[in-house]
């Protein structure tokens, strides 16, 4: 089942790099009025967080590089214009994260998964629910990136 939740997470991720495709460099890094972040920023974000979720969480090292994920993780802001070099790396990222979680979960890597709950009351006992926990958060970042991509 954990590997269709992945692709339910990843099918999403790759529509949006498809509306984005055609945002020049400067759309991509405007905070909109009445934002505190940007387009390119919630993709980065959404990476962190299953960075964040699904590893930091199990006590594992992050997938993406610590830089990475300082920059886009939770309770942080765009800091700086971010470079087409950047925004490259941040697409293959928003694929190949979900590719290396699926890996790792097969290779059971998260077997110690400690109990937590979200911020919104989600009790999370297991990376099983972890990972179904994603495409709730991925929903509500989608939700910011359709409304920005009409802002910029």
């Amino acid at each position: 089942m954990t590997a269709k939740q992945i692709e339910i997470i990843k099918q999403p991720r790759l529509k949006v790099l498809e509306i984005l495709n055609d945002f020049m460099i400067e759309q991509l890094n405007v905070i909109p009025a009445g934002y505190n972040n940007n387009l390119i920023w919630n993709l980065g974000h959404m990476v962190a967080t299953d960075q964040a979720i699904c590893y930091k969480r199990a006590g594992q090292d992050t997938w993406v590089n610590e830089t990475f994920f300082e920059a886009y993780k939770p309770g942080s802001k765009p800091e700086k214009f971010v470079t087409t070099e950047e925004l490259d790396e941040i697409k293959s990222l928003f694929v190949s994260s979900l590719e290396q979680l699926k890996k790792d979960y097969d290779a059971h890597l998260f077997s110690n998964y400690p109990a937590w709950t979200t911020r919104y009351g989600v009790e999370i006992t297991s990376i099983e629910n972890a990972i179904a926990f994603l495409p709730f958060h991925e929903g509500l970042h989608i939700g910011y990136i359709m409304a920005m991509r009409k802002l910029v």
